[in-house]
C-alpha cells in the first residue's frame, strides 16, 4: 500500500465542508436516491467521475490568457492541431466542446442503419449514438472482462475470435468500424494491451475495417502497458501512446480526463475525405471547424494539458497508484470490488457487498447513495441503471457487472481524503445487511442513470409497476 508522492504543490485551495448524517439522508432522499442530482455544496469528497474534474496547473492557467478567440483561424486551434500530431500521430482533427459530441459526429458519419458495431464492452453515451445512427453495438470483450475477481492483467482486449464469429455471421459490410476504448471504463477501468491491438491491426486490414479508438483514457492505459507487458518498462509514456495511436485510424476523446482540462474534446482521423465530412458537421453542430465547441482559451488549456500527460513519467504514475492506493486500502479490509485495479477509479462489487438485494432492486444505485450518506462522499452507480433497457423486451439489461465506481479527479485530493474515503466505505460494509434495495419513481427513457429518481423498498411492500 505504498503511497506515491504527489509530483505537485498545491498553490490554490478550495474550500469544502463535512455535514452532518442527517444533512445528507435529507439530500439524498431529495435526490431520489441518485447521486447525480445531489448539490455539489452538499458534497465532502466527490468521486462522482474523473469527467472535467481535474486540477489545472499554473502553466495551463497561464496558457489561458494568451486565448485568441477570433471567430476563424485562433492560433490555440493550430496549437492544438499540432500538439495532437505530435503527441497522438492524427494528421486531421476536429475540436468538439466534449467527447460525446465527437461520438455522435462519428456515427452520423461512418454508421449506416442495419450496421453493427463491434467494442471491447458499451460505455453509455457511445452506444446510445451508434443506436440513434440505426447500428447495434457488439460485445467482443475478453471474458475475463466480466469477471471482477479475474486477474487477468489486459481485461480490456478485444477477443478477436469473437470478431471474427460476428463477421462470419453479419458479413464484412455491415461492419463500419472497430469502437476500441483504452482503460475500458465500464470493465473496472481495465487496459488493453499494446499486443492486443497490434493483432487487431492486422486483423483488420485483412477484412479493410477501421479501428476508432477511445481516446479518453490512453494516457492512463499507456502506463499499465509499461508497468504489465513485457518489453515495454524501459519505454517512455509519451511513446506507448503514440504506439497506441498508431495501430488505429482516427479517435474520439474526451479531454476532460487525460487532456487535463474541465471542459473540451476533439475527433481526429487520418482520412482526408473522413475528414472533410466531419468539419461540415462539427459546423453544423458545435461551430466553425477552427474553435468547434470550445472557446480559444480552452484550446490553450488543452494543447497544454496534452503535454503535461505525456511530457514526463512521474505525473501519471502517480495518478494510477493513487488510484492503487485507495484500491489496497479496500482489499486489506476485505471489501469485494474489481481486481485488477483501474487507472481512474475502484469499482465496488455490489453484488458481493449486497448479496441479499437482488439486481432488480439496483443494489449499485443502492450502495453508492448509502455510501453518500456514510460518508459524504459521492460515488457513481455502473451496473443495472446504466445498462438500460432492451429497446425490444422491455427488460433490464442486468450486466455481468453491478458496480459502484469510485473514480479519483487528477491532482485534486491529498492521501487524507483518499483514507477518510477508505475507513468510511470499509465501516459501511460492516452494516451492509441493513441496506435497502431501490425501485424507480421515475424513469427516462434513454440515458436514466442521469436523472432518475428512487425510492427505498421497504421489507415485504411490494415493486412498484415501471413508471
Amino acid at each position: 500500500m505504498k503511497y506515491i508522492p504527489e509530483p505537485f504543490k498545491i498553490k490554490t485551495v478550495e474550500p469544502i465542508k463535512m455535514t452532518t448524517k442527517e444533512d445528507r439522508i435529507r439530500a439524498i432522499k431529495e435526490a431520489g436516491y441518485n447521486t447525480f442530482l445531489l448539490k455539489s455544496e452538499d458534497v465532502y469528497i466527490d468521486l462522482l467521475t474523473d469527467s472535467g474534474t481535474s486540477a489545472m496547473s499554473d502553466a495551463q492557467w497561464a496558457a489561458m490568457q494568451l486565448g485568441d478567440e477570433a471567430y476563424a483561424g485562433s492560433r490555440n486551434f493550430y496549437d492544438l492541431e499540432k500538439t495532437i500530431q505530435e503527441v497522438y500521430g492524427y494528421k486531421y482533427f476536429v475540436p468538439t466542446h466534449q467527447g460525446r459530441a465527437a461520438e455522435h459526429i462519428m456515427s452520423q458519419l461512418l454508421i449506416r442503419p442495419g450496421d453493427y458495431v463491434p467494442g471491447n464492452m458499451y460505455f453509455t453515451t457511445t452506444r446510445l449514438h451508434q443506436e440513434k445512427a440505426g447500428g447495434k453495438f457488439v460485445d467482443v470483450i475478453v471474458d475475463e472482462a466480466h469477471d471482477p475477481a479475474s486477474t487477468y492483467p489486459f481485461k480490456g482486449n478485444i477477443d478477436i475470435d469473437k470478431l471474427q464469429r460476428l463477421i462470419d455471421e453479419v458479413g464484412v459490410d455491415k461492419i463500419p468500424y472497430i469502437s476500441y476504448e483504452t482503460c475500458v471504463n465500464m470493465a473496472g477501468g481495465q487496459p488493453i494491451s499494446i499486443a492486443n491491438i497490434r493483432a487487431l491491426r492486422m486483423f483488420c486490414d485483412k477484412y479493410n475495417i477501421k479501428i476508432m479508438l477511445d481516446n479518453t483514457r490512453t494516457v492512463e492505459n499507456a502506463y499499465f502497458i509499461q508497468k504489465r507487458e513485457a518489453g515495454y518498462a524501459n519505454r517512455s509514456i509519451k511513446e506507448i501512446v503514440a504506439e497506441i495511436c498508431s495501430y488505429t485510424d482516427g479517435c474520439t476523446c474526451s479531454a476532460k480526463k487525460d487532456g487535463l482540462v474541465n471542459i473540451g474534446g476533439f475527433l481526429a482521423m487520418n482520412e482526408e475525405e473522413f475528414f472533410i465530412a466531419a468539419k461540415a458537421q462539427v459546423v453544423i453542430y458545435e461551430g466553425l471547424h477552427t474553435y468547434g465547441g470550445m472557446s480559444g482559451r480552452d484550446m490553450a488549456a488543452l494543447a497544454q494539458g496534452i503535454r503535461e500527460s505525456v511530457d514526463n513519467d512521474d505525473y501519471i504514475k502517480y495518478r494510477v497508484e493513487q488510484t492503487n492506493y485507495l484500491g489496497e486500502r479496500l482489499t486489506g479490509a476485505g471489501i469485494p470490488h474489481v481486481i485488477p485495479h483501474g487507472g481512474h477509479a475502484i469499482f465496488l462489487d455490489a453484488k458481493a457487498f449486497l448479496p441479499h438485494l437482488d439486481q432488480e432492486q439496483f443494489p449499485a444505485q443502492a450502495l453508492a447513495a448509502e455510501i453518500y450518506v456514510e460518508t459524504g462522499v459521492r460515488a457513481m452507480e455502473r451496473g443495472n441503471v446504466s445498462a438500460g433497457r432492451n429497446t425490444e423486451t422491455g427488460e433490464n439489461y442486468r450486466p455481468k457487472l453491478e458496480l459502484v465506481r469510485l473514480t479519483i479527479p487528477r491532482r485534486v485530493y491529498t492521501q487524507s481524503h483518499i483514507d477518510y474515503a477508505a475507513d468510511g466505505i470499509i465501516n459501511l460494509y460492516q452494516q451492509r445487511n441493513k441496506i435497502k434495495g431501490l425501485q424507480f419513481v421515475f424513469e427516462p427513457k434513454v440515458l436514466r442513470f442521469f436523472q432518475a429518481r428512487f425510492e427505498q423498498i421497504e421489507q415485504d411492500s411490494p415493486v412498484k409497476a415501471r413508471v
